[in-house]
């Protein structure tokens, strides 16, 4: 059975795009355009991993993983921050984390990005 993904980002063209690419790799994808949103699929869908953009109008990604790990429904999905914030040289830097979380810097390498999910949904 494919596992299933949760895409949560406020850009309409990053949902689809990444949508789009997890398809391609036989993930189920599952969507939200917000944080309050997300954590209402998180509860119905159980998703396997997360995919979450940092800045998001709202709650923010940060704050929406947080409220991730206070429920027991939610707390063991892993999540892989996406963020704009971080450049890909930052990235290299800090050992693709903040906090102890995986992050993607915007833009992706759709090869690196396949490649921290495959590893997450292994763990």
């Amino acid at each position: 059975m494919a596992k299933k993904i949760l895409v949560v980002d406020d850009d309409p063209d990053m949902v689809a795009v990444l949508s789009k690419r997890l398809k391609s790799n036989r993930y189920q994808v599952v969507t939200a355009y917000d944080s309050e949103e997300g954590l209402e699929k998180a509860k119905v869908e159980s998703p396997d991993l997360i995919i979450l953009d940092v800045m998001m109008p709202g709650m923010d990604g940060a704050a929406m993983a947080a409220v991730l790990r206070e429920s027991e429904e939610t707390r063991n999905i892993p999540v892989v921050f996406l963020t704009g914030i971080v450049e890909k040289e930052e990235a290299r830097w800090q050992d693709h984390k903040i906090g102890g979380n995986i992050f993607v810097a915007k833009p992706f390498d759709t090869k690196e990005l396949l490649a921290i999910i495959k590893n997450k949904l292994e763990e």
